[in-house]
């Protein structure tokens, strides 16, 4: 087989009888790789050894239905993501509403007409794609976070618990779930800058001089350089975060002393979950605060280098909070509740 025709999408087509196959291969086969089955079992084997980018999956079929195939392979976690389009002679609204309701991504009706089957194709194998790159992103974003944890954390799952404390607080500060989970995506960049600090600094085990911490707070303008220009809303809210998850409600924080609602709500809200995971996880230089000491700290700073709302909405989070801790539980942490 040449590269080129590895390089084609693969799509699964599903149907009982050969000629529906047959005419499908006619209508696709120029442009894709295709595998065939002519039941359920045999879909589900095949999209198990192969995972196909998509599947056409015929809905009346003996034995096992393509809706009950659609379920299975929706309810298998490596298979789920597959978008399944049903053909069919069925063409009432009642079966297109089940069909949707099981998970398929469009229906299309028999007998087919060539041109709209390639079109459907081409725009789900479109989406797919573009899901694809999207997932490559936010997993580059947190990788490179990951990289710079590396170098002065016990452990990387620093960056995970506090942004899903980001997003837990995001959601009860009234931001959209999109805009919530676009603060959690790009948390684990707020510290890339790290990477451009000498490590006789950032991994010094005692109180550093005035002089070192003033190149410490340069990371916050590092990163920001790093992530400055992208047109991407995911980095351009990581750079957000880069230059301001320092800077504090009363002014006297780094890098351009901002004050108060100057400051990014999105900075403010992963200023308390940054700090908080740090109070509560072995450091070079500390051990683990217990938890009522880390919860008892951040409301002694509101006002100071916390957001007062969102402080208050933080505390009422305590429960939240503790098991979405526990649940990111990596031996760096404070065992005392």
């Amino acid at each position: 087989m040449n590269a080129a025709n590895i390089q084609r999408p693969k799509v699964l087509i599903v149907d009982d009888e050969a000629t529906n196959l047959k005419v499908m291969r006619n209508v696709l086969g120029d442009e894709y790789r295709l595998a065939f089955a002519k039941s359920g079992l045999a879909a589900l084997e095949l999209a198990a050894q192969e995972t196909p980018q998509l599947i056409l999956l015929d809905v009346m079929m003996p034995g096992m239905s393509g809706i009950e195939v659609c379920q299975k392979l929706k309810a298998d976690a490596a298979l789920h993501a597959i978008p399944v389009i049903f053909v069919t002679a069925l063409s009432n609204e009642e079966d297109e509403f089940q069909g949707f309701d099981v998970g398929a991504v469009d229906y299309i009706t028999k007998p087919i007409i060539p041109a709209l089957v390639r079109a459907r194709v081409r725009t789900h194998l479109s989406l797919v794609q573009a899901e694809q790159l999207k997932q490559a992103h936010v997993d580059l974003v947190q990788r490179l976070g990951r990289a710079a944890e590396y170098k002065d954390e016990d452990t990387g799952e620093h960056i995970v618990r506090m942004s899903e404390y980001s997003k837990l607080l995001a959601l009860a500060a009234g931001l959209s779930e999109e805009r919530a989970e676009l603060i959690r995506q790009a948390a684990p960049m707020h510290d890339v800058g790290k990477i451009g600090i000498p490590d006789a600094i950032l991994l010094k085990p005692d109180r550093l001089t005035p002089e070192e911490f003033e190149v410490i707070k340069t990371h916050t303008t590092i990163g920001a350089r790093i992530l400055a220009g992208s047109s991407s809303r995911l980095l351009q809210m990581a750079h957000t975060l880069a230059i301001e998850h320092h800077e504090r409600w009363d002014g006297s924080g780094y890098p351009n002393g901002l004050q108060a609602e100057s400051i990014s709500l999105e900075a403010r809200i992963v200023a308390i979950a940054d700090v908080f995971d740090a109070l509560t996880s072995r450091r070079p230089y500390k051990e683990p605060w217990p938890l009522e000491k880390a919860f008892a700290f951040i409301e002694e700073q509101s006002g100071k280098h916390f957001d007062p709302q969102l402080v208050t909405l933080f505390l009422q989070l305590k429960q939240d909070v503790v098991a979405l801790r526990a649940l990111h539980h990596d031996g760096s942490l404070q065992r005392d509740h």
